[in-house]
């Protein structure tokens, strides 16, 4: 379906043609911009509210400032899909967060308007002041320009960066977009940010309307004449131009498929019963546990509905954190939650989980302390590519001390390792589950306590044995049916971190090719760690990994990724034919 654009908005193709229009002119276009989001999003998906919400300030940016020679960067990133419609990607924005297409962040490799690559939040300020630097020493008078959330704004590394640009006095612009919301509602302890910017040593202006496109044409305008570090404070509304987006605005942060008219929201209704996601799983498992163990304490990064999390802190408030934007400081909580006794659940997205793995070595696993991490969007993401997958979890959490770390192949094995997890293990545990729905519909099933470090056969073989961690076991049993062979064994090792050494020993004594499958990146995860052990044995076999390439993978759906990286189903079965 092709999406037409309005009168003016159809002949910019660049910051160029942008700063060919009268000033008077910038509100029609900012409303053209704004129906072409609204109509491109409806029909192919993507990141809603945020991007209306920023419409006047892109326009506003991009007509002001010299762009691309002028620096501007995204924090996050989200939210720049009409920066990216008049930098020139109007014409193929539909392909936006799709294989090959463009991508749903801002992408150094992608075009010359995006200053640096964005994703997750608060590093905006640390890069443009990097930025801003090098210029001066190069002797360049750009301009510098970050544009940061409220919610962003929680991080720790934001505050470092403003802390350095205050005490540089670069000749930067922080722009803070304040909306009051990330993706649920900001828990923001800041309510006098002009203190908090002069405290820096920044020049603070604002309140300011973002969403006046002429008045924040002149203040920019004249901020460009103002030397050092300056922060603009924009107030938006998430979802602007949009009535269902801005009363429900957690709800229109990534809708997927809509009707602009009705905003009603596409579902997909199935004839039979459908499974859970296995986020939902988590959520209900959490709650359930909680209800019986009151030890049991929630902790999110500010994603409680992204990790269904909601569910317990709507139910178990006073035992339930939304953190804000702090990996760091969530991770580093729930330790010190641990020391008292209590059982703390962390739930952190697998990608997110990197910015704490300071925190993960020092304060959890040095200390040996039971903190249960539980790892949503782990292995392939989706069409949030790179910056978002879960590729490296099982790699650079199983090199260290006391770390337990498991990976369920259902919904009722997520349950089970939920549950084993807080009986008392003296040890940190993770739990990694992907984005998505599984593969039971009555999972709610009675606890059963899992043994530690311990496997299962699945499938019987004489050949070829294959083994697998997580739910890629089930692409396994698919590709196994597909060979129609009764050669296969299929072995589900479920834990990384103690591997079952028990039903290693029996495998390599048996077989001698070997094929080992996994959501993660293969250099150093899990196939890696049966190479390891096939090495300190003196075992002889042929082994094949498949995994996650070392490269990084870009966005498209998880499917066609899992393809691409060589171990769907028909790829698996193939591994298995050449053996």
């Amino acid at each position: 379906m092709a999406v037409i654009a309005g009168n003016l908005l159809k002949n910019i193709h660049s910051p160029t043609d942008l700063k060919k229009l009268e000033k008077k002119q910038l509100t029609t276009l900012a409303g053209e911009l704004r129906q072409y989001l609204i109509d491109t999003i409806s029909v192919y998906g993507g990141h809603f509210a945020a991007n209306l919400g920023v419409v006047e300030l892109t326009v506003a940016l991009h007509y002001v400032f010299n762009t691309p020679n002028d620096k501007l960067v995204w924090d996050v990133g989200h939210q720049a899909y009409a920066h990216k419609i008049l930098t020139g990607r109007r014409e193929n924005f539909h392909t936006n967060r799709k294989l090959n297409g463009v991508s749903g962040f801002p992408k150094m490799a992608e075009s010359e308007y995006d200053a640096f690559g964005t994703g997750h939040s608060s590093t905006s300020v640390s890069a443009i002041l990097g930025m801003a630097v090098a210029d001066k020493l190069k002797g360049s008078n750009n301009h510098h320009i970050a544009v940061i959330g409220d919610g962003a704004l929680t991080a720790g590394l934001a505050f470092e960066g403003l802390n350095h640009a205050g005490s540089e006095q670069a000749n930067i612009l922080v722009i803070l977009n304040d909306n009051a919301i990330s993706i649920d509602a900001n828990s923001v302890a800041i309510k006098d940010y002009e203190s908090y910017f002069k405290a820096l040593k920044f020049q603070y202006f604002g309140v300011e309307d973002g969403h006046n496109v002429a008045t924040l044409v002149d203040t920019l305008s004249s901020l460009k004449n103002i030397q050092g570090a300056k922060v603009l404070h924009c107030k938006t509304v998430k979802g602007k131009g949009f009535a269902p987006a801005e009363k429900e605005q957690t709800k229109w942060h990534a809708p997927g498929i809509f009707d602009k008219i009705s905003g009603e929201i596409e579902k997909k209704i199935a004839e039979t019963p459908q499974p859970t996601k296995y986020q939902d799983v988590f959520g209900h498992t959490l709650l359930e546990l909680a209800n019986q163990n009151e030890k049991i304490i929630g902790i999110t990064p500010a994603m409680p509905s992204g990790s269904s999390m909601n569910i317990m802190l709507e139910a178990l408030p006073h035992r339930t954190f939304d953190v804000g934007i702090a990996e760091q400081h969530a991770v580093t909580f729930s330790a010190g939650l641990a020391t008292q006794g209590l059982v703390p659940f962390c739930n952190i997205y697998s990608t997110f989980m990197q910015r704490a793995y300071d925190q993960v070595i020092h304060d959890v696993c040095v200390q040996n302390l039971p903190v249960i991490f539980c790892l949503d969007r782990a292995g392939i993401a989706g069409a949030d590519g790179a910056t978002h997958h879960g590729a490296f979890d099982l790699a650079f959490l199983r090199c260290l001390p006391n770390m337990v770390i498991a990976a369920p192949m259902n919904e009722e094995e997520l349950r089970n390792l939920m549950y084993t997890a807080q009986l008392g293990i003296k040890k940190p545990f993770t739990i990694r589950y992907p984005r998505g729905k599984g593969e039971m519909v009555n999972w709610q099933t009675p606890f059963t306590k899992l043994e530690i470090g311990k496997g299962r056969k699945l499938t019987d073989g004489e050949d070829i044995a294959v083994l697998s961690v997580g739910t890629v076991g089930n692409f396994v049993q698919e590709a196994i049916k597909a060979t129609t062979s009764k050669s296969v064994a299929h072995y589900d090792m479920r834990f990384v971190k103690p591997l079952d050494e028990h039903l290693l020993h029996h495998i390599f004594a048996k077989f001698n090719n070997i094929i080992t499958v996994e959501d993660g990146c293969i250099s150093g995860g899990f196939g890696s760690t049966i190479l390891e052990f096939m090495a300190t044995n003196n075992y002889q076999a042929q082994v094949k990994l498949l995994g996650i390439p070392d490269e990084f993978i870009e966005q498209g759906s998880q499917e066609e990724l899992h393809k691409i990286c060589g171990y769907d189903t028909d790829s698996i079965s193939k591994a298995i034919q050449e053996l």
